[in-house]
């Protein structure tokens, strides 16, 4: 059975595959459903909220302007603050992975721009990651591939993208 984190996960990796790839990093907030619809009913109406029963332990993801594009990710994530009605926040990222095996072939790090060589190895693979993460430290990661991009072939957990999910969770302190 999936948990309101990793539903939000998957819908937020679905939203963002309606776009296609080739998309920059996208952050939304997360908000507990039934409080967003006590404190909005209007929205919640909008929304259907009520009579889907959706308003009950659910959590509703709020896309984020889009984050700059002239500054590292670290950097800007470095200058997210949420208010406490944010209980939770999620990250969309596109990004290139390669295999394990891939790591005996690289070239020494100072010699060579490795986003470069990871670009052009004939082994990589692109990925669309969505880390999600709560206030109480829970975590979710779904990672889609470009060349499998299928729901039924997205990957899940909640240790998948650490990093990423200690990023996003420093934007919650």
């Amino acid at each position: 059975m999936q948990t309101p984190l990793d539903q939000v996960a998957r819908e937020i990796d679905r939203h963002a595959g309606s776009r296609g790839w080739d998309q920059p990093p996208r952050v939304y907030a997360l908000a507990d459903t039934a409080e967003l619809a006590r404190r909005e009913p209007a929205l919640a109406a909008q929304l259907g909220m009520a009579e889907s029963g959706s308003a009950d332990g659910g959590l509703t993801p709020i896309e984020q302007e889009p984050l700059p594009s002239d500054r590292p990710l670290d950097d800007v994530l470095a200058t997210i603050t949420w208010p406490p009605e944010v209980i939770g926040c999620a990250l969309v990222i596109e990004s290139l992975v390669l295999p394990p095996s891939a790591e005996a072939d690289l070239p020494d790090p100072a010699e060579i721009d490795v986003a470069a060589w990871v670009a052009s190895h004939p082994d990589r693979r692109d990925v669309r990651i969505t880390v999600a993460v709560l206030r109480d430290g829970t975590r979710e990661c779904v990672v889609r591939l470009r060349d499998h991009d299928t729901d039924a072939s997205v990957l899940s957990g909640a240790d998948i993208a650490p990093a990423l999910g200690d990023a996003l969770a420093t934007t919650l302190d």
